[in-house]
């Protein structure tokens, strides 16, 4: 069953589903800055805001958590990658969460890809 969440002002975008286990289905909402890691980068960007969250998806494990967003700034403008730690709410984060039971979703580093990636546990 979906679940909404609401984040609230102040609340770390990534840090709040760190002990959730499933899938951010949809998201929108406010940040007042943002640190997103853009394609093929070795890390960071920091994005002064405020922001708008036009997009968010991704999972969520114990062992952490893998969201992408797409955000614009006052002028319209339209940046997305991966969501770093520092994301902070402005106002509000609204989003539709897909839980799964504990256990049923891991992260291991992949010897192929150098990351820590999703892997599926049937319980």
């Amino acid at each position: 069953m979906l679940q909404a969440v609401r984040l609230k002002p102040g609340d770390d975008l990534r840090g709040a589903l760190g002990a959730h286990t499933g899938f951010v289905v949809a998201g929108m909402g406010s940040l007042r800055h943002a640190e997103l890691r853009l394609a093929g980068a070795p890390g960071p960007t920091h994005l002064a805001g405020p922001l708008e969250i036009l997009t968010l998806s991704g999972s969520a494990t114990p062992q952490g958590v893998h969201l992408h967003a797409s955000l614009s700034d006052a002028s319209g403008r339209v940046i997305g990658g991966h969501v770093c730690a520092g994301c902070e709410v402005h106002t509000t984060a609204e989003l539709l969460f897909a839980p799964l039971p504990p256990g049923t979703l891991t992260r291991q580093p992949d010897p192929d890809t150098g990351y820590t990636e999703l892997v599926i546990l049937n319980p």
